[in-house]
């Protein structure tokens, strides 16, 4: 059997198929609910990726790469950036958790920080850090 090409004229909308395959970033390790909120990212703090983790600047309020040797409020890690973010030259507003489960090894920790070290600095605000995810235990 062959199929006949039909012309639609101006009609941009043609029938078609097409897949599309979603890879997972396997940031997310558990089944623990998710709690987001937006949060301002401070001009001239890069283009940031998803995963990154944040702490805020005491004065502003505002979130920064979270750096364990900073003394202005953001040495101490409280949110996981969701999506990516360009702060190069203005403050952007962009999704961040809260709380949930995550796998550091898709997570963006800055060189001063050890897994372990963040592990432990990011459990009293819910955030729970796992070092592998496996199907038998997701969780």
């Amino acid at each position: 059997m062959s199929l006949t090409v039909t012309s639609v004229g101006d009609n941009v909308q043609q029938p078609s198929i097409s897949a599309v395959q979603y890879i997972p970033d396997q940031l997310i390790a558990g089944n623990l609910k998710l709690v987001t909120s937006n949060v301002t990212v401070l001009s001239g703090s890069g283009v940031l990726k998803r995963g990154t983790v944040l702490g805020a600047v005491t004065a502003s309020g505002k979130y920064i790469p979270c750096v364990k040797t900073a003394s202005d409020g953001s040495q101490v890690p409280t949110a996981i950036l969701a999506d990516d973010v360009d702060a190069t030259s203005a403050d952007a507003i962009g999704g961040a958790y809260l709380m949930g489960e995550f796998n550091v090894n898709a997570m963006t920790i800055d060189a001063s920080w050890t897994a372990a070290a963040m592990t432990a600095a990011l459990r009293p605000y819910s955030i729970f850090v796992k070092s592998a995810v496996i199907a038998a235990d997701p969780t």
